[in-house]
């Protein structure tokens, strides 16, 4: 989880008892001994039918066997409470925006955005849809977690969080868990955010230079340009881009048939990209019953596995990142602000009241309006003035859906033609998912729901007052792009362009940079022996193809105006471009290519705006490329041509690196700049919370364009990632292998709470077995 969004209100509540907790350091060190989860001998959990054995092995993952689906969902939803409790609760109270009950008024404000969105009342919405057994599910999973919370209350082993907050964590319930997946959707759900800035800039700058902001310009949609001049809509200081997911949410995955395989079965390869956390997102379990014998990763408070494998298929996802997410321009009735124009008429919105209470404060009276269309984001609705246009929000994840019963299914599927019928549930956010089975069978789907739209592309804000604009149904799922069994012998997917333009729907003109997935395929194509060993090797991979595209003609520019960077230039263009730890080359260049957006945009954007705007490399790029076929852009004119803005970026690149690392370019290195952090999200709040929280930093390789996803901040830290990695061989699934970083406990006296960084950094990979006996701690849960 992006740490921006936990710290602004988490530091505010914990910083404050820092000082008590060092008076009373030696009753804390005690209190927070007694929280640590019991995981052997036995313990009586009241709700189980049978016994349940639990053994977490020498990586800390939890192997849960159970003589029924019951009792198995149960002691699921118990060990998860027993390493993640408080950060189930926070994630279940953020996606509800119900922070500010338990930190205060810090949190208001992000309490009015999740209230807004609607993350809750959509969850809500879902629970209906949802068949018998899924429900079941739940509620048996609900059971174990709330077996957990009374017996850590009785025995006063709530983990130290909560005492530090002063609260209790209440029952779980279905939603609750169904609240959770809504947001993961919203971590994965859009660009939303693109086109408030891109409406913003519409009326902000010449035509010309807004052009240029998009990725593709509407010209074919001139009414849509019109309205969006027509009625602007407050941008500037009225959004929150601390709330805003990171762009970089993506992943890589890929599945080889046994023709390119040394024992000639498939290979499947998947590594989500997220943020990297302490706690991990992830809880990597293995589950099994007389019904299912599953292992994979799944997120801390909802049942099954999500991404894995079973002993006859294997499964992973990366983001499609389509336009799922579109805003309205609405028009308010100025005597009356919950009405807007709809045809012609006024039409009375609905208005949700949504009281936020405030930790020794006075509850918030807040209001949601809700249009045909969606909720109204424009929080200067809720301010005194009266704004004469306002947005509102459609989105796919906003409806009800069933992902938690497509993922029930995966669970106990046994080949294709079951897992792709699972996938009709699966429809916020849309995935690819890449598959394999032991039958041999590779096969690929770009699975959810994608809408289509009466007009336009999903680039801009369209006008919310009349029936010509809006969604007229999804992409129909037997028509979403497919592939089973390809003549290459392979399949990837690094968030990459998936479609050509035969392809008859629009799904997004907003891809991933295709490096990944470019690198990704060279190395497949050229080897037809294969084998786990290899893929493992591949998600470590730090060869930069971005470096290969623009560096020289980059370079080339600089020398037209200068020889003053000779030396630098000379040791460029010996670098291998592989962004390995120890070289300066890969923090030149880095550093230079994220300048470069800044030397032309920063200053003629409000801070705020600046930081909503997404893919400020991908719009640079297009420049760079327009500049190098001698074609200059107007923001690239206006700035003194390609070479000045190239030359200029340098100097200020330097200029940070210098001030870093010193002037010698050879004392410098990526990775004593480029270097992973697992930050735990209280930890700001004192040095001493900073050193027990958070594990040392340690460098790295890698970027965010290389296979070996190692996307980093201002500061060079390596926040955002490969957030699991997982490779099974289908020649053999009674095992796979996994990183989880930084580790799968969140308390801090585990063994298990930061075992796992070293091994991230240095893809050091543990095998899990599904199969055979599994060695390690052995709690026995049996019924009371």
């Amino acid at each position: 989880m992006k740490g921006k969004k936990w710290v602004k209100w988490l530091l505010i509540a914990f910083g404050s008892l820092i000082a008590l907790a060092a008076v009373a350091g030696i009753f804390a060190n005690a209190y927070i001994s007694k929280s640590k989860p019991v995981i052997e001998g036995e313990v009586a959990v009241g709700v189980l039918e049978q016994q349940v054995t639990v053994v977490r092995d020498d990586i800390g993952v939890p192997h849960i066997q159970a003589q029924s689906d019951a009792d198995l969902y149960r002691a699921q939803g118990y060990v998860q409470a027993q390493d993640r409790l408080f950060q189930m609760d926070l994630s279940r109270r953020q996606a509800s925006g119900r922070l500010a009950e338990v930190i205060g008024e810090a949190a208001v404000d992000t309490d009015k955005y999740f209230r807004t969105f609607s993350l809750r009342r959509a969850g809500e919405a879902s629970w209906s849809g949802y068949g018998a057994e899924a429900k079941q599910v739940l509620e048996w999973y609900a059971e174990g977690v709330n077996a957990y919370i009374e017996e850590a209350k009785e025995d006063g082993r709530l983990s130290y969080e909560f005492a530090l907050l002063g609260y209790e964590p209440e029952p779980w319930t279905p939603v609750d868990s169904l609240a959770i997946g809504k947001f993961m959707a919203y971590d994965l759900g859009g660009h939303w955010n693109s086109l408030a800035v891109r409406h913003w800039a519409l009326n902000e700058f010449p035509e010309d230079k807004a052009r240029e902001l998009f990725i593709r310009y509407p010209e074919e949609a001139p009414a849509i340009l019109a309205a969006n001049k027509k009625q602007p809509v407050s941008v500037a200081g009225a959004f929150d881009p601390s709330v805003i997911p990171p762009e970089f949410n993506g992943s890589n995955n890929w599945v080889v048939s046994g023709d390119k395989t040394e024992s000639g079965l498939p290979l499947l390869a998947d590594d989500p990209h997220l943020g990297l956390s302490t706690p991990s997102i992830w809880y990597q379990m293995h589950l099994e019953s007389p019904e299912q014998n599953v292992s994979g990763v799944i997120f801390a408070g909802i049942p099954g596995i999500i991404l894995g494998h079973n002993e006859q298929i294997a499964w992973g996802v990366t983001n499609v990142g389509p336009d799922v997410q579109d805003l309205y321009i609405e028009t308010p009735n100025p005597d009356d602000p919950t009405q807007f124009r709809y045809e012609g008429q006024w039409e009375q919105a609905e208005v949700l009241a949504e009281p936020i209470q405030v930790k020794d404060g006075e509850t918030v009276d807040f209001e949601v309006l809700v249009t045909r269309h969606g909720p109204v984001v424009s929080p200067v609705l809720y301010e005194e003035e009266e704004p004469s246009a306002v947005f509102s929000m459609q989105w796919t994840a906003l409806e009800p859906t069933l992902e938690l019963q497509a993922v029930l299914n995966f669970n106990k599927a046994e080949n294709w033609e079951q897992f792709e019928t699972a996938l009709e549930d699966f429809q916020a956010p849309a995935q690819n998912f890449v598959f394999a089975s032991t039958d041999g069978t590779i096969a690929y789907k770009a699975n959810g729901r994608i809408p289509i739209r009466k007009q336009g592309d999903g680039q801009l804000p369209v006008p919310g007052d009349s029936a010509e604009y809006g969604w007229d149904g999804y992409v129909p799922f037997d028509e979403l792009p497919r592939s089973v069994n390809p003549e290459s012998g392979f399949i990837a997917t690094a968030n990459n362009q998936v479609i050509d333009d035969s392809y008859p729907y629009h799904i997004t003109d907003f891809w991933a940079q295709p490096y990944r997935y470019e690198r990704i395929a060279e190395v497949l194509e050229g080897n037809d022996k294969l084998t786990a060993e290899d893929m493992m090797v591949l998600q470590m991979d730090q060869k930069n193809l971005y470096a290969a595209e623009f560096l020289e003609g980059m370079m080339a520019e600089v020398e037209k105006l200068t020889d003053e960077h000779e030396e630098l230039f000379d040791m460029l263009r010996e670098w291998d471009q592989v962004d390995s730890a120890g070289q300066a080359a890969p923090f030149v260049f880095h550093t230079w290519m994220r300048q470069l957006p800044d030397t032309l945009f920063e200053e003629q954007f409000p801070e705020d705006v600046y930081d909503m705007l997404s893919g400020k490399n991908h719009i640079t790029d297009a420049m760079l490329r327009q500049a190098f076929e001698g074609n200059e852009g107007a923001w690239v004119r206006e700035y003194g041509g390609t070479g000045k803005w190239l030359a200029d970026s340098l100097d200020l690149a330097l200029d940070d690196i210098e001030t870093a690392q010193g002037s010698d370019p050879q004392d410098w290195e990526w990775g004593e700049y480029h270097q992973l952090t697992f930050p735990h999200p209280v930890a700001g709040a004192s040095p001493i919370l900073e050193q027990f929280l958070n594990p040392d930093k340690v460098p790295v390789g890698g970027s965010n364009i290389t296979v070996q996803a190692a996307a980093f901040n201002d500061d060079g830290d390596v926040d955002h990632g490969a957030s699991w990695r997982f490779v099974a061989d289908l020649a053999d699934l009674s095992k796979a292998y996994h990183i989880v970083g930084p580790g799968l406990s969140g308390h801090v006296k585990s063994d298990f709470f930061h075992n796992q960084v070293d091994k991230w950094a240095q893809g050091e990979f543990h095998e899990t077995r599904i199969e055979g006996d599994v060695e390690g701690a052995e709690l026995t849960l049996i019924p009371e």
